[in-house]
């Protein structure tokens, strides 16, 4: 167990401010991550197939995509795990291949299931880590204490990890990809076992640490996409799909800017050719509601709003509805849509 005492309190709210405001490293580039047709290749297996992209200061990158996509295998060639077969990859403008070490010194990783050594505390753990990141004395105490409020773990710092709940053992990982303070984090799955409480609270800390880093984010989490990240890349099979932000990628669900309305089932062949009318109008479909109504969904010509007209249609034919809201389309359709097509997917690289 470390126990380093009462910081200086000067040293330690400055300490915070720098974890909140000034990454680490020399560099002051744009982009801090750029991939070029980065390929790997296990014996006859094309783990991943000449992707390329880049991550700016400020950006979250959602890496969105099946299982077996090559997501992993990605982030282990970007953080020095494994080398590449073909291709290249930079962080600050490094190699990975040539600078592992400095590298790993930018880099702040989360890897799947935030592995940790059971039998000791958060704060040993941490003062572990803290000491293979180069750090001493009360350096080391600094940074757990900044951290610990940071990620909210102060009830469990010296508590067996394996004691801890999944929730727990996540934000103790998380903590030690924060510990050196770094330019860029790499997370894979960082709210995987939080309740919505703490993934609000995750969510909220990652937001405020992207205003000056750049940040991956690998995630199964699609409502994860829309709370944190900026963009948002999908692969499957090892290629690259789609590479946009949320918002570009929602214009793509089918039911994206439809109108649904919920009218007498009785009256519902009727308003559905009515509505069929409209010159926005692309088609429109009929769903049985729980309550024996049914729902139309009225879907837009791409690129119309069509509320409004559906609204007008109504009120000047006196057609009375029981409710109506515009929907904002699926991700969970987009990905399924652009996985299942395997092609590339406007704003993309095709590879």
């Amino acid at each position: 167990m470390f126990d380093f005492g009462r910081p200086d309190e000067e040293a330690a709210t400055g300490l915070n401010n720098k974890i909140n405001r000034q990454p680490l490293g020399i560099t002051t580039m744009a982009e801090k991550i750029v991939l070029n047709g980065l390929t790997k290749k296990f014996g006859p297996i094309l783990a991943v197939d000449n992707i390329s992209l880049s991550v700016a200061t400020g950006e979250v990158l959602g890496f969105l995509g099946p299982n077996g996509a090559g997501k992993s295998t990605t982030m282990r060639m970007l953080t020095g795990f494994i080398e590449p077969t073909s291709g290249t990859a930079e962080v600050c403008g490094l190699d990975v291949t040539r600078h592992p070490v400095e590298i790993k010194r930018r880099i702040g990783y989360l890897p799947e299931g935030a592995p940790t050594y059971g039998d000791m505390t958060p704060e040993s753990y941490l003062g572990f880590i803290a000491e293979i990141r180069g750090f001493n004395g009360p350096e080391i105490r600094r940074r757990i204490e900044a951290v610990t409020e940071k990620v909210d773990i102060g009830s469990v710092l010296r508590q067996p990890i394996d004691t801890l709940s999944k929730g727990f053992k996540r934000r103790v990982g998380l903590a030690q990809a924060m510990l050196h303070d770094p330019e860029i984090l790499i997370m894979d799955e960082p709210t995987d076992g939080l309740d919505p409480n703490q993934k609000h609270q995750v969510r909220k800390l990652i937001r405020e640490m992207s205003a000056d880093r750049a940040i991956i984010i690998s995630t199964h989490i699609l409502e994860e996409v829309e709370a944190v990240c900026s963009r948002a890349v999908i692969i499957a099979h090892g290629r690259l799909l789609a590479d946009s932000t949320p918002e570009e990628l929602l214009s793509r669900a089918p039911d994206h800017n439809a109108v649904m309305i919920t009218v007498d089932t009785n009256k519902s062949d009727a308003v559905k050719k009515t509505l069929e009318g409209l010159d926005a109008v692309k088609n429109t479909r009929s769903e049985k509601t729980a309550n024996g109504a049914t729902r139309l969904v009225i879907r837009p010509k791409k690129g119309k709003l069509i509320a409004d007209d559906v609204s007008q249609l109504l009120r000047s034919k006196n057609i009375p509805v029981q409710e109506m809201f515009v929907e904002r389309g699926s991700l969970d359709d987009v990905f399924r849509k652009i996985t299942k097509d395997g092609k590339s997917a406007g704003g993309g690289t095709n590879a």
